[in-house]
């Protein structure tokens, strides 16, 4: 402890002294001066100068014996139900600084303390857990991020390496200048998903919600894959309501619908069937987009709408783990619900259910 410090405090315990040596001086004249004058009054005792003087001094030793046990009281109440909570807040914080969340502050008993330093205490751990889980977040995400950057750069990297070969075929020439693009607009796409996640997190996009017919918002979702359908050879069935209309914002919809729609095509093998279902359930209308892919264990379709959650974790079916984490937080902003339903080597159904209008 520094000599301002050590100051600092004999001033504080100074001026706790002052405090209460007046407090008491005024309490015990308050109650001396009425009592005195009573016996003078009523009982006919006469006081001398000298026996005032002794009075007077006897008070003034109370006074000053009685405010100093009063400041160590006051001291070590202190010490105990403010100081110590303080101190153990402060150093808490000091850990939080420099980048340990794990800290924790105890707390307090509640004898003799104030229940207030728990409130504050209580709420002081619950920031740090969940400071602790946004850095986790910060660093899974940046982790991420690199990970799956790295691999389309791999393939702009390497592709554009071969182009270099002057001996190069037409044919190959065209087959990796495909590579490139595929690789560029894979990462393109990501980076444009990071984006809308990221101002949809951050409430930077605002729903302008309109009422339109869902079932014909569908089928023009759904036309959008045709070549894709087409050129694996997978069957369409559909079965949409018509005059289902709901009150939303159709641009951010349509994102659900399209990357649903994308999964079941990119995880359904030739042969397999994807279908689309649109009904009506009270005040709901409930979408059900179901294909005979690979389907997935409950273990993967537990994290599935977390961000950059693969759980082909070998990469081999392209993607970057954002578009379930798009359409969750979609869905949750139009206030409706999704699950989903797989089965291994089965398929999966995702079912979408938003209110209607």
């Amino acid at each position: 402890m520094n000599t301002r410090d050590r100051l600092s405090r004999i001033l504080r315990a100074t001026s706790r002294y002052l405090l209460f040596f007046l407090l008491i001086a005024f309490v015990i004249t308050c109650c001396t001066v009425p009592f005195v004058s009573i016996l003078v009054r009523d009982l006919g005792i006469t006081l001398t100068e000298n026996g005032l003087k002794t009075a007077a001094r006897i008070n003034f030793l109370n006074v000053l014996l009685l405010s100093f046990m009063f400041t160590v009281i006051d001291a070590l109440r202190r010490r105990h139900t403010v100081e110590r909570p303080v101190r153990q807040i402060l150093a808490a914080a000091a850990k939080i600084v420099q980048g340990d969340f794990s800290v924790r502050v105890k707390p307090l008993s509640r004898f003799g303390t104030d229940d207030s330093f728990n409130q504050i205490i209580a709420c002081f751990n619950k920031m740090t857990e969940e400071l602790a889980g946004v850095e986790t977040l910060r660093t899974d995400f940046i982790a991420n991020v690199s990970h799956e950057m790295k691999t389309p750069l791999a393939v702009i990297q390497n592709y554009g390496t071969l182009l270099q070969a002057p001996s190069l075929s037409d044919e190959d020439r065209i087959a990796y200048a495909k590579g490139v693009t595929d690789g560029s607009r894979r990462l393109a796409d990501m980076i444009t998903n990071i984006l809308k996640l990221n101002r949809l997190e951050n409430q930077q996009i605002f729903p302008q919600t309109a009422e339109f017919d869902l079932g014909e918002q569908l089928c023009e979702c759904l036309l959008q894959y045709e070549s894709v359908w087409e050129d694996a050879g997978i069957n369409i069935e559909t079965d949409i309501a018509e005059n289902i209309r709901v009150k939303a914002d159709a641009e951010l919809l349509g994102l659900v619908w399209n990357n649903l729609f994308s999964n079941a095509f990119k995880f359904t093998g030739a042969g397999g069937t994807v279908s689309v279902v649109l009904t009506a359930d009270g005040d709901q209308a409930v979408v059900r987009v179901r294909d005979t892919g690979c389907g997935m264990s409950p273990e993967v379709g537990a994290h599935i709408f977390e961000k950059f959650y693969q759980g082909d974790t070998s990469h081999s079916a392209q993607g970057n783990g954002l578009g379930l984490a798009l359409v969750r937080r979609v869905v949750d902003i139009m206030q409706g619900e999704i699950c989903v339903e797989s089965v291994v080597g089965k398929g999966s159904t995702f079912t979408v259910k938003i209110r209607r209008a």
